[in-house]
């Protein structure tokens, strides 16, 4: 492995422990016996510099697969062990892998080509998929560690490393995602132990919050919403901090969270085609500012630029790797990542995103932001959840449609949230129609699958 290999995480004292699922503890020792063995059957397999599959459970064999790839030379693709098997099989045949880790076996994939791993990626991880079919991007081991170092950095804020030992990392998303990836990394890279869930559940995630001591942890927006309406969850001390990773955070879900518990949101950004987390709050940042900027996303980590060109926000690395010339025209020709979301920057330097420029509505050329006018919605008394779409229109060209998940027991019909929304916005951003729904359509880390609400639309309703 080069001095840059992700695999260095791994080092350290053999006993101590680097991982918690449900009652068992797992060494250091014990994880790397694990990675010797698959690594062998790996080069016993002829595999060694290839890229390989990885079922991605959350438990520790799970992660000695990645370190395992890592050892001969490999990278990975995270496989989500909860997609129905034929569609998994169909996505494991697109990428194109010659074997897939389902922990501890080690198979073979019928029919495939040799695909031998770019020199330094270490994993090939697909997009969200969005906006379109997911896109593959390849990570590479100093992009990572560079990220990690960053983001390290700016949490740490000048101060010396603690003497005491760092704590656990709760990793309450899935392992087959970035954002599961990621805060394992990131434990490793400070030397903490991770504590997996084998799935986010409210009432499990406060209780190993109180068991481990954890002031500090990650969750999606979904998760947080799931806690604030969680009557049975009534303290999670001693939280202090939570990161919002994924996927945006409404400030009307951040604000109920933040006055149900007390805990301060540090929100993040990051981007598959990033390699991790660039833009991000501090402890310093929510001492000096706190909820004045709860919906800002955060001011760039060490060593990351961002600028804002035609409303859109673009990133750019100071030391990482440029980004990979595969995403084609979203890399700007002196280095830029157009990362498609909308945003403005204040004047303390936080970020503000406004949307995707995909989602932007354009009614008759008035430009109708999605956040803004959802936000409008969450902050009607019945409404428990909204989402803005642009639907073709013959004259306009588009206009905005409502999505509205209502609040259980509360009797709301949509000429009356039409009336409300008169009240409170541009006559433009007023949305052409509401469709009631049950519920938003997201994928498994909590993002809105925009797409897959026009279909809803009934012009008659």
């Amino acid at each position: 492995m080069t001095e840059a290999s992700l695999g260095s995480l791994l080092d350290g004292d053999p006993d101590d422990i680097v991982a918690y699922l449900n009652s068992t503890a797992t060494t250091r020792a014990e994880l790397r016996a694990s990675v010797d063995r698959l690594g062998f059957q790996l080069r016993d397999a002829g595999l060694a510099g290839h890229v390989i599959g990885v079922l991605a459970a959350n438990q520790p064999d799970a992660i000695a697969a990645w370190f395992a790839v890592w050892s001969v030379g490999g990278a990975f693709v995270p496989l989500n062990p909860r997609v129905p098997s034929a569609e998994r099989d169909a996505f494991i045949a697109s990428t194109g892998v010659d074997a897939v880790i389902d922990p501890p076996t080690l198979r073979s994939v019928p029919g495939a080509a040799e695909s031998h791993a770019d020199a330094g990626v270490a994993i090939v991880q697909f997009t969200s998929g969005t906006t379109g079919r997911p896109k593959a991007v390849p990570l590479r081991h100093d992009t990572v560690l560079d990220l990690l170092d960053g983001v390290i950095g700016s949490l740490r804020g000048g101060r010396p490393v603690a003497k005491r030992a760092p704590m656990p990392n709760l990793v309450p998303v899935s392992l087959s995602l970035w954002a599961g990836i990621y805060q394992v990394l990131f434990a490793f890279r400070v030397g903490a132990p991770v504590v997996l869930m084998e799935r986010f559940e409210p009432v499990e995630f406060a209780r190993l919050i109180g068991e481990f001591g954890i002031r500090s942890s990650v969750l999606p927006p979904a998760a947080m919403v799931m806690l604030a309406r969680e009557a049975r969850v009534t303290s999670l001390e001693p939280l202090r901090y939570v990161r919002s990773v994924s996927a945006p955070l409404s400030p009307t879900h951040a604000r109920d969270f933040h006055e149900r518990f007390g805990v301060a949101i540090l929100n993040g950004y990051g981007q598959t085609e990033l390699g991790g987390e660039v833009v991000g709050w501090t402890a310093d940042d929510w001492r000096e500012f706190g909820a004045a900027k709860l919906g800002a996303i955060g001011r760039p980590h060490a060593g990351i630029e961002v600028r804002v060109r035609d409303a859109e926000l673009q990133v750019r690395s100071r030391t990482a790797a440029p980004p990979d010339r595969a995403l084609g025209d979203r890399v700007t020709d002196d280095g830029w990542l157009r990362t498609g979301d909308l945003a403005r920057i204040d004047a303390d330097g936080f970020v503000w995103i406004e949307g995707r420029v995909s989602a932007m509505v354009n009614r008759g050329g008035l430009k109708v932001y999605p956040d803004e006018v959802e936000e409008h919605l969450r902050e009607h008394p019945s409404v428990a959840d909204a989402a803005i779409a642009g639907v073709p229109d013959d004259r306009l060209g588009e206009v905005p449609w409502a999505f509205v998940v209502v609040e259980p027991g509360a009797d709301l019909d949509a000429d009356s949230l039409r009336d409300w929304c008169r009240a409170r916005m541009a006559a433009y951003k007023v949305p052409a129609g509401i469709t009631l729904v049950g519920e938003l359509p997201r994928n498994e880390i909590g993002k809105l699958l925009r797409q897959d609400l026009v279909p809803l639309v009934s012009r008659d309703g």
